[in-house]
């Protein structure tokens, strides 16, 4: 039988080495050999075999404790060009493989995909999602491996920004990882009980968003906070809002770095110091001094030691992945629903226009978006329609009832319906008025 490679790349995310690990152990136990291949394509896609390692059960049984990569990670790309993927194919003839394991993102799948059928079928492969954004698309509720992890660790962070915040009297923009989606920094921001979210998602039927839009929408939380007699907070931010803000109106903030293709590079901009900064501007011109800190979170979760959900989560998708590829399964992505494996083809996760797996957007019209969304503090219709709450933050802007509405009410001009029981709303405001728990 021929051997069974596995290699990672992307970014890291928690649960990588529990994935190795049980698909190496399910791969000896049927008598397959199994080989690392280090630093996911970046040295075989050049010709390079000495960083293939065989993989054993001694080596690889206790490593789903840790956080990061037992055989290496990289974002090497060999389909970039045709020299570099033949040495990619070149090398695993070379290495007698037969299975390949690919633990990554939607590139990596669309990656995998590519060598299947350009080996037309001699090199069977399977994929493993990872990400900590949570945005592949699979069967509802199912999580991407790490996210869940990457929320736990987060919200541990925001907890304690959240005391330092109450304690010195300052906000925190806090930006969360997520190129196109908003999971992680809603998931978080929705379990510690922060302030506002802004998330890409809710820009969907305005994109692109005008700058001084999401300004305001930060600005008015400050101002709302205030009217309530406090002057600290919590914002989380996506940091793929970036890429749902005017490219011109954001051009005028900051340079927009931009990839080999010509998209904006979200990873890149530094959204949180340009709001930051944005305003700050804008509450001086109303007479309010703000002390506002910029926090980031990515890297201090990606490679976090797995919680026992990941740990568990991880192991069942690499022996999935062993045992169905191992039995002939090929151009799959591996998962587990309702606690029963549940290969998903590659072809039913493509996206037709683009040929690339379909990227899984959070749900704005799901229950468990509106109810985030009605305890977030930002201004809404109703803080308009009655007189004592629009005099209350008018007062704190320094600005007449009139001149509030009139620099203030385009951001509930096409506020969304969110439907919340009159409990929740009356419990939400009593909390607010009685300073309430550190928000």
């Amino acid at each position: 039988m021929k051997k069974l490679a596995i290699v990672v790349a992307g970014g890291p995310a928690p649960g990588i080495n529990s994935v190795i690990g049980a698909a190496t152990i399910r791969a000896r136990l049927s008598g397959v050999e199994v080989l690392g291949i280090q630093d996911g394509f970046k040295w075989i896609s050049e010709g390079d075999l000495s960083h293939v390692v065989p993989l054993t059960i001694e080596d690889t049984s206790r490593i789903h404790f840790r956080g990061g990569s037992y055989i290496g990670i990289s974002r090497a790309n060999p389909t970039r060009s045709p020299e570099h993927f033949q040495r990619t194919l070149d090398a695993l003839e070379k290495l007698d493989v037969g299975m390949l394991i690919t633990i990554g993102g939607d590139g990596t799948a669309t990656l995998a995909q590519i060598i299947s059928e350009k080996t037309r079928g001699k090199i069977r492969v399977v994929h493993v999602p990872k990400t900590i954004d949570n945005d592949i698309d699979l069967p509802y509720d199912v999580s991407t491996f790490g996210f869940q992890t990457a929320r736990h660790v987060g919200v541990e962070i925001v907890k304690n920004l959240m005391v330092d915040a109450k304690t010195t009297h300052r906000w925190y923009f806090v930006v969360a990882q997520g190129r196109k989606a908003g999971h992680l920094a809603l998931s978080i921001g929705k379990a510690v009980g922060a302030t506002n979210i802004i998330i890409p998602e809710e820009f969907q039927q305005g994109c692109p968003v005008a700058f001084n839009t999401v300004v305001d929408i930060l600005a008015g939380s400050v101002i709302k906070r205030l009217g309530y007699g406090r002057q600290d907070g919590i914002v989380l931010l996506a940091e793929g809002l970036a890429d749902c803000i005017d490219p011109e109106d954001l051009a005028k903030h900051t340079a927009i770095p931009r990839d080999h293709m010509g998209n904006v590079h979200v990873a890149e901009i530094n959204l949180g110091e340009v709001l930051e900064k944005a305003v700050k501007e804008r509450l001086a011109g109303l007479g309010i001094k703000a002390t506002l800190i910029t926090k980031y979170i990515g890297y201090e979760v990606r490679c976090a030691d797995p919680i026992p959900f990941d740990m568990e989560y991880t192991r069942d998708l690499g022996y999935c992945a062993a045992r169905y590829i191992i039995e002939g399964g090929t151009e799959a992505v591996v998962s587990i629903v309702n606690g029963r494996f549940q290969p998903i083809s590659f072809q039913d996760m493509k996206d037709p226009a683009t040929g690339r797996p379909r990227v899984r957007l959070v749900d704005v019209d799901s229950d468990r978006y509106k109810i985030a969304r009605s305890f977030m503090l930002r201004l809404k219709r109703q803080d308009f329609d009655k007189p004592e709450e629009l005099a209350r933050f008018a007062a704190a802007a320094r600005l007449t009832p009139e001149a509030f509405r009139e620099q203030f009410h385009h951001l509930v001009k096409d506020e969304p319906e969110v439907a919340v029981d009159v409990e929740l709303g009356l419990a939400a405001k009593a909390v607010e008025l009685a300073g309430g728990p550190v928000r």
